[in-house]
């Protein structure tokens, strides 16, 4: 299969769907996602869908992956790095990681899964990703120690964000989470204002896996 010709097309069809920044679709373009999926899906790794990773999970949905960035880095126009700190909740196979660490100077990822967070680890070495930090633990949570982030990114849907991720959100900072339950979700971005104020924006329709809480997994 020729890779290239397929990211150049998804690059095409995500431009298309209303994806505008050039650096978000330049991101996506150099991240070999072909290396993110597992082998029986490699003919369709530059679809525009989400496809299976095993325990239950998947890959998201390129668009959605380029939507979520660009939202994230926009208005940082002339930064090569527009986001300091970064926290991502559900690794997945780091597919996800990859983009934003493009343009953050560090992405600390969460994976409730340890199979999951270790595939990853590996993906990321893989392509030449260095500048992440990966912890097996449960998302919900938060980071384990204390930190603030520039932006907070979760990869699966929750019925309400945990007042522990809004706690870490850096004032000025962006959060964005699917939010619903298993039949009907939105994409909603929360701008920190002050400590204790908050904007919201919903934003697309969205379907993603659920956010599993509490336990963590083998």
């Amino acid at each position: 299969m020729n890779f290239k010709f397929a990211r150049t097309e998804l690059i095409k069809d995500l431009s298309k769907k209303g994806i505008k920044d050039p650096r978000v679709l330049e991101a996506l373009y150099q991240t070999p996602r072909h290396e993110f999926v597992d082998v029986t899906f490699t003919s369709r790794a530059y679809q525009d869908m989400s496809l299976p990773i095993g325990f239950q999970q998947t890959i998201s949905q390129p668009y959605v992956v380029a939507k979520m960035t660009e939202i994230l880095i926009q208005g940082n126009v002339l930064e090569e790095k527009p986001l300091g700190a970064v926290l991502e909740i559900g690794t997945g196979c780091g597919y996800q990681t990859a983009v934003i660490s493009r343009f953050c100077r560090k992405i600390f990822s969460l994976e409730r899964i340890k199979a999951l967070s270790l595939r990853a680890e590996k993906n990321l070495k893989k392509i030449g990703i260095t500048n992440y930090q990966l912890r097996w633990s449960d998302g919900t949570l938060g980071w384990p120690t204390p930190k603030k982030f520039d932006a907070i990114l979760c990869t699966a849907a929750i019925s309400q964000i945990p007042l522990k991720l809004k706690t870490q959100l850096e004032l000025g900072g962006k959060l964005i989470c699917p939010v619903g339950d298993a039949k009907k979700q939105h994409l909603l971005l929360l701008e920190k204002k002050s400590k204790h104020e908050f904007t919201e924006t919903v934003l697309d329709s969205v379907l993603f896996v659920p956010m599993l809480k509490d336990k963590v997994s083998e």
